[in-house]
């Protein structure tokens, strides 16, 4: 079987996660770092910190070598447990986009949270499968995967902001911090709402919620051990 390729490589910096990250932070694994822009970024400020990279596309994690104390490709899910254990002492893990290309985000969240430092804490930021495009896409049947985005063809899980902490939850952590990124309007956006309103009173459902809940694409977590 041809392995699907990887969601194409930025040099972005994702400036609401790296906010986040503790400025005494004394070890930082980030999954998913790509080609290193979020290591450089913050160990520019904190040049002791030791700052692991993971990526499971060589060519990412090769980049990402130069940029990061360490950095080496992976399956996350699939690193032995002497490798895993390796991973720790640590305390703050970076998940940027990442827990959705996951096949068991819940068992992967539960492991960490066995092992992270007892003040330490797990950053994350996922796409909104509730947004009101992906909406429009079901109600379109035009719902097609695209090679980055809401519709990354690479993704595995579509979360809603109560999922997403239902999840949290259930693999051991609280959040302490939680926003949203919402994009700046876009056509048909008005008129989606409007609709998401409508059908939200039909079923019974908030409307305002609704509508709350339709609009950011992305919502990022800092959450830690409950």
């Amino acid at each position: 079987m041809a392995t699907m390729k990887q969601t194409p490589a930025h040099d972005t910096v994702n400036h609401d996660l790296l906010s986040l990250i503790p400025p005494n932070a004394r070890s930082i694994v980030e999954v998913g770092c790509m080609r290193g822009q979020m290591a450089r970024a913050y160990l520019a400020n904190h040049p002791t910190a030791r700052y692991v990279g993971i990526d499971i596309d060589p060519d990412y994690a090769q980049v990402a070598e130069k940029l990061c104390t360490e950095a080496f490709a992976a399956d996350i899910e699939s690193l032995t447990q002497d490798r895993f254990g390796r991973l720790f002492p640590s305390d703050c893990w970076i998940f940027g986009d990442c827990l959705e290309h996951l096949r068991d985000p819940w068992a992967l969240l539960r492991r960490i949270r066995a092992q992270i430092d007892r003040d330490g804490c797990l950053l994350a930021c996922i796409p909104n499968a509730q947004h009101w495009s992906v909406q429009w896409r079901l109600l379109s049947g035009q719902f097609r995967y695209e090679d980055s985005g809401l519709m990354d063809r690479t993704h595995l899980r579509w979360l809603t902001r109560t999922t997403m902490l239902e999840m949290f939850q259930a693999a051991g952590w609280q959040v302490s911090h939680g926003f949203s990124r919402i994009p700046a309007t876009a056509p048909m956006q008005d008129a989606m709402l409007d609709g998401v309103r409508r059908f939200a009173l039909e079923c019974g459902l908030d409307p305002d919620l609704a509508v709350q809940d339709a609009l950011p694409i992305q919502y990022v977590f800092k959450v830690t051990p409950a």
